[in-house]
């Protein structure tokens, strides 16, 4: 499956929109992670255990985008974007969204 943020696929052109498509997931900071992270805060440096939180939500999220526009019988995913929200003092929401279509070679 093609997935784009642009509006369009280079060389391909699109044939058919089939509409919204979005994947999303909740995550909470887990008690081992903010005591590494408060390390991290005190000497300075990425704080990589949030970094690998962040990066597994972004791949669930478009998993779940990408089952949603296959069950539409899309090929490709336009305008593809990620927003964050927060949903509890300690858990955040990420959301994957974009556009399924189909796609043809030009």
């Amino acid at each position: 499956m093609i997935v784009s943020t642009s509006e369009t696929v280079a060389g391909h052109r699109i044939t058919k929109t089939l509409g919204l498509v979005r994947g999303n997931t909740i995550r909470a900071r887990h008690i081992g992670r903010d005591v590494k992270a408060l390390g991290r805060n005190i000497v300075g440096g990425e704080i990589s255990e949030y970094t690998k939180l962040l990066a597994e939500a972004r791949e669930q999220a478009l998993d779940r985008m990408l089952e949603e526009a296959k069950g539409l019988g899309a090929n490709a995913i336009v305008t593809t974007r990620f927003a964050t929200s927060m949903v509890t003092s300690g858990g955040a929401e990420l959301l994957a969204f974009g556009t399924a279509v189909v796609v043809e070679p030009e």
